[in-house]
C-alpha cells in the first residue's frame, strides 16, 4: 500500500513538540499490514477488555497520536504504540498514522522500555522487568533511571524485588491476579514454598494487602519460634558455656568443651613444663 504524507496540524503539533520540520517529512500514514511487531516489545500481557475499549474509541475519534517506528527489512518494525497498532486492527483500520525515526537496534529497545515506563501502563512484573533490562543491557545507574522517567530510586529497588518472586507468583501477578501489594507481602517470607502457599492463600480467599500482610508476619513469627529441639540444643550449649568459663577459671588457661551428639572432647591448653605441671596439680589435687 502506498503511504500517504500528513502534515503535522495544530492538534498532532501540541501532541508532539518534539517533531523538528525535518522529522515531519518522516510522518505520513501506512498501511497496518505494513507495521510489524517489536520482537524486544517490555509489554508481554495485553488486556483483552481495555484493547476493545482502546479499538472503540480509535473507531470513534482515530489516533490522535502517531506510533513511532523504524525502517525494517520489510516494511516498519513499531517502537513505541503496540496497543495503538493491536486496537487499531480491531477497530478495521486500513492504515495509521507514523512517525519513522532513524534509530539502532539498542536506541529502539531503550525507547521503547523508557516510554512505556513513562506512560505507566505496564504490569508490575512487565515494569520490572523494564527495569533490570536498562541497569543490566544499557547500564543505566538507578538513580539515572529514576531522573530519566520520573520516579523515585527506592520505587525501582522494589520493582527488581518483584523478579525474586517464585515463577507461579510472577504470573499470577503478571495476570493480574494479586497486586503489587501482595506481591511484597509474600516477599517478607523466607522460603520459596510459603510464597507459593500465600500467593495461593491469597487468590482463594481474596484478601485484601494488608489481610495478606498480617498473615504473612504470622506465617514467619511461626517459622522463628523455637522448637522443642532448638530449646534443648540451646539449653545444652548454654550449659557448657558456662562450664567451660568454670573450667578456664578454675585451671587460670585456655579451656575448649567440643561437643558433638553426646560425645566430645575438651581441650586444656599448656605454654611450658612448669605449666603442665601447675594445671596437673590442679586437677588432681592432694592425689598429685
Amino acid at each position: 500500500m502506498a503511504t500517504k504524507r500528513m502534515g503535522l496540524g495544530k492538534g498532532l503539533g501540541a501532541l508532539l513538540p518534539e517533531v523538528t520540520e525535518e522529522e515531519s517529512r518522516n510522518l505520513f500514514y501506512c498501511g497496518i499490514e505494513e507495521i510489524m511487531p517489536n520482537r524486544s516489545q517490555p509489554r508481554k500481557h495485553f488486556d483483552e477488555s481495555k484493547l476493545q475499549e482502546l479499538a472503540e474509541s480509535i473507531k470513534e475519534k482515530g489516533i490522535l497520536e502517531p506510533l513511532i517506528v523504524r525502517k525494517g527489512e520489510q516494511g516498519y518494525e513499531l517502537i513505541v504504540g503496540e496497543r495503538r497498532w493491536r486496537a487499531a486492527q480491531r477497530a478495521g483500520l486500513k492504515e495509521v498514522p507514523v512517525l519513522v525515526k532513524e534509530v539502532e537496534g539498542r536506541e529502539a529497545l531503550e525507547l521503547s522500555l523508557i516510554e512505556n515506563l513513562q506512560r505507566e501502563n505496564l504490569n508490575p512484573i512487565e515494569e520490572a522487568e523494564a527495569f533490570k533490562r536498562l541497569t543490566e543491557e544499557f547500564n543505566i545507574s538507578q538513580v539515572e533511571l529514576a531522573t530519566r522517567i520520573g520516579k523515585d530510586r527506592t520505587t525501582i529497588a522494589n520493582a527488581l524485588r518483584l523478579l525474586k518472586l517464585p515463577l507461579e507468583v510472577r504470573n499470577q501477578l503478571l495476570q493480574n491476579r494479586i497486586t503489587s501489594g501482595h506481591a511484597r507481602a509474600i516477599l517478607t517470607l523466607e522460603t520459596k514454598e510459603k510464597q507459593k502457599a500465600l500467593c495461593s492463600w491469597i487468590i482463594q480467599k481474596g484478601l485484601s494487602v494488608r489481610e495478606a500482610e498480617a498473615l504473612a508476619k504470622r506465617w514467619s513469627e511461626k517459622l522463628k519460634r523455637p522448637t522443642a529441639s532448638s530449646r534443648r540444643k540451646g539449653e545444652l550449649e548454654s550449659q557448657l558455656n558456662s562450664l567451660q568459663d568454670s573450667l578456664r577459671q578454675r585451671l587460670g588457661t585456655k579451656v575448649r568443651i567440643l561437643s558433638k551428639g553426646k560425645k566430645g572432647r575438651i581441650e586444656i591448653e599448656y605454654y611450658s613444663h612448669e605449666d603442665l605441671g601447675r594445671i596437673v596439680e590442679t586437677i588432681l589435687g592432694n592425689n598429685a
